[in-house]
This record gives C-alpha cells, sequence and structure tokens, in this order.
C-alpha cells in the first residue's frame, strides 16, 4: 500500500468530492417526505398489530379466569 503526504491525501479527496452527482433540492426534499411518509405508516401499521395482538391475549387469558 503507497503511502501518501496529507497534502497529496487532501488533494484526491477534493476531486473525489468533485466527481459526486449532489441531488437537487427537489430530489432532497421529495425523497425526506417519502421517509417521513413511510416512518408514518410502519408506525401505524405497528400500532394496530400491537393493538389486535394486545386484545387477543387478553381475551384469551380471560378466558381462564
Amino acid at each position: 500500500m503507497a503511502s501518501n503526504s496529507p497534502v497529496e491525501f487532501l488533494r484526491q479527496v477534493r476531486q473525489e468530492v468533485g466527481k459526486v452527482t449532489w441531488p437537487t433540492r427537489r430530489e432532497t426534499l421529495q425523497t425526506t417526505v417519502m421517509v417521513f411518509l413511510m416512518v408514518i405508516l410502519a408506525a401505524l401499521f405497528f400500532f394496530a398489530v400491537d393493538f389486535v395482538l394486545g386484545h387477543a391475549v387478553r381475551y384469551i387469558l380471560s378466558l381462564g379466569v
């Protein structure tokens, strides 16, 4: 493995960062909105599953009383 000086390393980093295709503001906003929607949908799904399973367990446990 070749060792580079810190100055050479920083030059290479700057060169590589220049090659990156950055998202537009609109793409970033759309992606952020989609992430929030998916988080909300997942939260609602897990809330519903927890609610149903909780009631099912309470019902099953009440049968033994």
